[in-house]
C-alpha cells in the first residue's frame, strides 16, 4: 500500500521555528505525502518551498478552540488561500453545537464552504468533546454542506482519532464525504488500523516514522 498519500505531515506547534517548517516541507518533498499542514503564519513560508512540487499546503482555521466567530474564521480562510494553501482544515464552533445551535453550524460552515470554493475543506467535530449522537449530528451537518472532509479532533484535546468514532463516522456519511483522522496516530499499524476503516487522510506529525514502517 502506498500509505504517503494519506498522510498530511503536520507541525502546528506554537514554537515551530521556519528551520522546522523547512523540515517538515523537505520531508514531505521526500515522502510525497498528501500534504503539509501548518499554522496560518507559515502557509506563504511553506507556499514558496513547496512551489512546484506535488504537496499539498493545508492550514488550520478557528484553531484550536473553534470558538472565533464567522466573520472571523471566513476572514482567516480568505487571507490562508490568498496566501498560497491548498486545504483548509476548520474547527466547528463546538459551543454552538453543545447549544444545539444547529443553523449557526451549519451556516458557519456553508460560509467557510463559499470562501473556499475549489480548494479542499475538512471540518475538524473534536470528537473527544462530543456524544455518538453529536458525531451523528456533524455527519449530517457536513453531508449535508457537502464538503470534502469531515475531521475527527484537533489534537490539541484529552484524546485524539477513535476507531469506534470512525466506526459511528461511517455508518452516517455520504459516499462523497471523506474522513480525516488526527491526533495520537504515531506509528504505521496506527494509521492503517484507521486507512482499513476507509479513513482516506491522516493527520500526524509522525509521518515519517510511519513511513519507515515503526511499529512501535
Amino acid at each position: 500500500m502506498e500509505i504517503n498519500k494519506y498522510i498530511d505531515h503536520t507541525n502546528l506547534k506554537a514554537y515551530a521555528s521556519k528551520e522546522d517548517i523547512e523540515t517538515l516541507c523537505k520531508e514531505a518533498k521526500k515522502y510525497n505525502f498528501a500534504s503539509v499542514c501548518v499554522n496560518p503564519y507559515y502557509v506563504s513560508y511553506a507556499y514558496e518551498l513547496l512551489k512546484n512540487i506535488d504537496v499539498k499546503v493545508c492550514t488550520v482555521i478557528g484553531f484550536p478552540l473553534g470558538q472565533n466567530t464567522t466573520f472571523i474564521k471566513a476572514s482567516e480562510a480568505r487571507d490562508a488561500i490568498n496566501n498560497g494553501a491548498d486545504e483548509i482544515d476548520m474547527v466547528i464552533n463546538i459551543a454552538a453545537l453543545k447549544n444545539q445551535d444547529y443553523d449557526y453550524v451549519k451556516e458557519e460552515i456553508k460560509s467557510i464552504k463559499e470562501v473556499v470554493n475549489d480548494k479542499i475543506l475538512k471540518v475538524i467535530i473534536e470528537t473527544c468533546y462530543l456524544t455518538k449522537e453529536e458525531i451523528i449530528k456533524m455527519t449530517k451537518i457536513c453531508n449535508e454542506v457537502e464538503v470534502d472532509f469531515i475531521k475527527t479532533s484537533t489534537g490539541f484535546g484529552p484524546n485524539g482519532a477513535k476507531i469506534e468514532d470512525i466506526d459511528i463516522i461511517n455508518e452516517y456519511k455520504s459516499n462523497n464525504l471523506q474522513i480525516k483522522a488526527s491526533g495520537g496516530i504515531k506509528n504505521y499499524q496506527d494509521a492503517l488500523s484507521f486507512i482499513n476503516k476507509g479513513v482516506m487522510r491522516i493527520g500526524t506529525s509522525n509521518g515519517v516514522k510511519i513511513m519507515e514502517g515503526d511499529k512501535e
